[in-house]
């Protein structure tokens, strides 16, 4: 069992604090099946081998390709495992991102999640708010706590949300979580950052290691980054993972990945410890 400094407590769950992300198990693009089924779903079982018990997911990652795999690999799922998914989002046919902001959209992505996953109620779903959505967001929050008390959902979560709609979520409803963009390379979302930690909400940041839609990845092609990495014998990614469990107790990782070699490359950046010069290093 993990000690209590290895755990942060998501929606009443002790969970591990590298999780694991499945938005890189479709094809390119998060678009498509895997280039390789049988390696997701090997990937998968490994990282649930290894002591994961947080799995990020959504339907529209595929779309309909990752809750598919999980629940192949893993059902019927450990008593520990925490799936935390999403709603908000939708996918073209040629894989363009749709916002689906309304709360009947709300209802049907926790739907068929469900459905997909196998599962009587998903223990958290991130309510992720589009930034040019014209719906309400009371109105869309409204639909999460009506869900939650029907039993389809145990915990909300929100995704992609200012402060202020986070303040305004706690106002009505326990927050389980906080899924916005975080890392070395994009700290723009500070302030809300700060707020959780003060709040002791766990802040799961999306894109750790930079997008992967970018060509030219900020965290891992930056100078300090790769210095400090040859310094103490890691990778840059381990290195960009263990800045960020170093900045409050309750952030929790969902690195993805569709590679052996990098989930147990994620998975070891725990062990890391940053000493003082890294850390000085790694400031600006």
């Amino acid at each position: 069992m993990p000690n209590d400094t290895d755990t942060v407590v998501l929606a009443s769950h002790p969970v591990r604090r590298i999780g694991f992300g499945a938005m890189q198990l479709p094809g390119p693009g998060v678009f498509g099946p895997p280039k390789d089924r049988d390696l997701a779903l090997v990937i998968l079982r490994r990282a649930v081998d290894a002591g994961v018990n947080h799995i990020d997911t959504a339907q529209f990652y595929g779309p309909d390709v990752a809750n598919e795999l999980i629940r192949q690999a893993l059902h019927p799922y450990p008593d520990d495992l925490v799936l935390v998914s999403k709603v908000g989002a939708a996918r073209g046919a040629s894989g363009e991102w749709l916002g689906a902001q309304q709360p009947a959209e709300l209802r049907a992505g926790v739907e068929a999640n469900l459905v997909a996953l196998g599962l009587d109620q998903i223990p958290v779903v991130n309510l992720r708010r589009h930034p040019e959505s014209d719906v309400p967001f009371a109105d869309q929050l409204g639909a999460m706590i009506a869900m939650r008390e029907e039993g389809l959902i145990g915990s909300i979560g929100l995704s992609n949300v200012s402060l202020e709609q986070y303040r305004a979520a706690r106002e009505h409803t326990q927050v389980a979580c906080v899924q916005n963009s975080y890392s070395l390379a994009d700290r723009s979302d500070q302030a809300l950052f700060d707020a959780c930690r003060h709040d002791a909400v766990p802040y799961v940041p999306f894109f750790p290691l930079g997008s992967a839609f970018h060509p030219e990845n900020p965290v891992l092609t930056a100078p300090a980054v790769n210095e400090t990495a040859r310094r103490l014998d890691a990778t840059p990614a381990q290195v960009a993972l263990a800045w960020l469990l170093g900045q409050a107790p309750t952030v929790l990782l969902i690195p993805g990945t569709s590679s052996l070699d990098h989930l147990g490359e994620n998975l070891a950046a725990g062990d890391l410890v940053l000493d003082h010069a890294a850390l000085q290093a790694l400031s600006g």
